[in-house]
This record gives C-alpha cells, structure tokens and sequence, in this order.
C-alpha cells in the first residue's frame, strides 16, 4: 500500500505541476517526516475503506476526506470514524506541508494540496463519493 500511495503522490505531482517555478521540485523524496506520514495514512486506509465504499466518507475538493453521509456509520461508530477522518485530514495537510518543505518551497504548499486533490479524486474506487469543484457530491 505504501508504494501505491507513494506511486500516486509522485504521479500526481508529475503529471499536475506547471512546468515553469516547479520544473525543479524533487517529487520523489523521500524525508523520515514524509515516511513516516505516508505509513500512517496506509494504516488508516485499512480501516477507512469500507467507510468510503459505504459512501459515509467522502473525497472533497480541497484535498481532505469528511464524513459526507453520517446514516451509513451506526450511531455506535460515528465516534471512531469521526477519529479516524480527523487523523487522516491532519496527516494530508503535513504531507502537502512536507513536501513543499523538503524542496525548500513552503509557500508550494496550497498548490500541491490542489494537485492531491485532483488525484485522489482521480484514482478512487469506482462507488467512492467525491465533491466537484462547485461543493456538489458526485459519486464515481
């Protein structure tokens, strides 16, 4: 899982970054703090999938992942989903962070979380839910 995550990050930054300022970011690296984020979302992912399979937690535009339909958690679970989708959205903003930081360009930052975005949404299963550009859901 970690090399399709790490497969996808450097994907998307290949294929989404203007040429211009960013034809010098090294999108293959790899620093402890972007390992160690990356092996933290693997593990999430674990226990995420079938809530966004069930369509309760959906991709949004902005790069992050909310609970878009609480009804299909049970009222029991909503706790430790709701933990889980907190932790996954702060470890998103760190790797957009950390990626921007190791290639000594912190203010990359906004536009590579607009790349991830775009390409989470891009590589989600077919049934997982994710919101257009306009806030509207749409389901994939």
């Amino acid at each position: 899982m970690r090399n399709l995550i790490s497969g996808c990050l450097v994907l998307a930054v290949l294929l989404m970054l203007p040429l211009g300022s960013y034809a010098a970011a090294d999108i293959e690296i790899a620093t402890p703090a972007i390992e160690g984020i990356e092996h933290s979302m693997q593990q999430r992912y674990n226990q995420l999938g079938s809530h966004y399979d069930s369509g309760a937690v959906g991709l949004t535009r902005d790069g992050l992942v909310v609970m878009r339909d609480a009804n299909a958690v049970s009222l029991a679970a909503r706790q430790s989903v709701n933990a889980l989708i907190a932790a996954e959205n702060q470890d998103r903003k760190e790797l957009y962070r950390e990626i921007a930081r190791a290639n000594n360009h912190p203010e990359w930052e906004e536009d590579i979380r607009g790349i991830f975005a775009r390409r989470w949404i891009q590589n989600a299963k077919s049934g997982w839910w994710y919101q257009k550009p306009d806030g509207s859901w749409s389901k994939k």
